[in-house]
C-alpha cells in the first residue's frame, strides 16, 4: 500500500481503534476476570462463560431464532418491496424508496409503543376484531409474546433491509433482462436465474443487519415480550447494571456474538449453494 493512502487512511484507523477495537478487546478480557464484593478482581477465571454455556445456552439459542426468524421476514418482504419498486412502480418507485427513507426518522420507542397501542388489550386490533364480532373479549396473546416482538422488529428493521436490496437491483441491467426473456426464460427462471444470483450480496446484507439488529436487541422483548419474549440482552443490561457483575455480561455479549457470526457463515453458505448456477 502506498504512503500516500496510508496517512490517508490513518485518522480514519486511529479513531476506529480508539472508539471501537480497544474498548472491544478491554471488554473481552474482563470476561475472563472475576467479581468479589461488586469489586473487579483481574484474575484468570473461566466461571463467567462456564456460567453462560451451562445457564443461559437455551436463551442464546432463542435469541438467535427470534433475529433469524426477523432476518428472513425483512429479507423476503424487503426484496418483494424493492422489486415492485424496480420493476413494477415505473416512476412511482423513488417516490416508494423515500418513503422507506422517511420511516427511519421515525422514532425507535414511538414505534414500541405505537405497537402496544395495537396489540394491547385495549389496543385498536382488540377493539376491530370485537367491533366485527370476531371476539367476545380481547385477545391477550396478541401484546407481550414472542410475535409481538417479531413483529415490532420487523417494523423497525425492514427499511434497513430494503435499502441494500434495492441498490443490488439498480445494478441488475434491463438489457440483461430483455435478453434472457428473448432466450425464452420464464418468469420463474428469469427471477431465479437472472436476478437472485445478481444480488446475492444485497440479500446477505439485508438478512445480516436485521438479524445482527434483532439478536442484539433488549428494549423490544423489554416492553413487549413479557416473560414469554425475553431475550439475552436484557440478562446482558441487568449483569451490566443492577448486578454489577461485568465478567458475565462480557462473556454474554461475546458468547452471542460468536454465536451470530456461525450464523451469518451458515446463512451465507447456505445462500451461495441455493443461488450457484445451474445447468439449463
Amino acid at each position: 500500500m502506498k504512503r500516500g493512502a496510508v496517512a490517508l487512511l490513518s485518522p480514519a484507523g486511529a479513531v476506529f481503534a480508539a472508539v471501537f477495537a480497544i474498548p472491544a478487546v478491554m471488554l473481552f478480557v474482563v470476561s475472563f476476570w472475576s467479581v468479589r464484593s461488586f469489586k473487579l478482581s483481574p484474575d484468570v477465571s473461566l466461571a463467567a462463560w462456564q456460567r453462560f454455556f451451562t445457564e443461559y445456552w437455551d436463551l442464546t439459542l432463542y435469541t438467535l431464532l427470534i433475529g433469524i426468524s426477523t432476518g428472513v421476514l425483512c429479507t423476503v418482504l424487503g426484496f418483494i418491496f424493492a422489486y415492485a419498486a424496480r420493476f413494477r412502480a415505473g416512476r412511482h418507485g423513488d417516490l416508494l424508496m423515500l418513503a422507506t427513507l422517511v420511516t427511519l426518522f421515525g422514532g425507535y420507542l414511538v414505534k414500541i409503543y405505537a405497537w402496544k397501542s395495537i396489540l394491547g388489550a385495549d389496543g385498536l386490533l382488540n377493539q376491530a376484531l370485537m367491533l366485527t364480532g370476531l371476539t367476545d373479549a380481547p385477545l391477550a396473546f396478541l401484546i407481550y409474546s414472542r410475535s409481538a416482538v417479531i413483529i415490532a422488529l420487523v417494523h423497525f428493521l425492514l427499511p434497513f433491509a430494503i435499502l441494500p436490496i434495492y441498490a443490488s437491483l439498480r445494478n441488475v441491467s434491463d438489457i440483461s433482462l430483455e435478453a434472457a426473456r428473448d432466450l425464452g426464460a420464464s418468469t420463474t427462471q428469469l427471477l431465479t436465474r437472472v436476478i437472485l444470483p445478481q444480488i446475492q450480496a444485497g440479500l446477505f446484507s439485508a438478512f445480516a443487519f436485521s438479524f445482527l439488529l434483532a439478536a442484539g436487541d433488549y428494549v423490544t422483548p423489554m416492553l413487549l415480550g413479557g416473560t414469554s419474549g425475553s431475550m439475552l440482552g436484557q440478562f446482558v443490561l441487568l449483569e451490566f447494571s443492577t448486578r454489577f457483575n461485568w465478567p458475565a455480561g462480557s462473556a454474554m455479549s461475546f458468547g452471542l456474538l460468536l454465536a451470530c457470526f456461525v450464523v451469518l457463515g451458515a446463512a451465507g453458505y447456505l445462500m451461495r449453494m441455493a443461488l450457484r448456477p445451474r445447468p439449463a
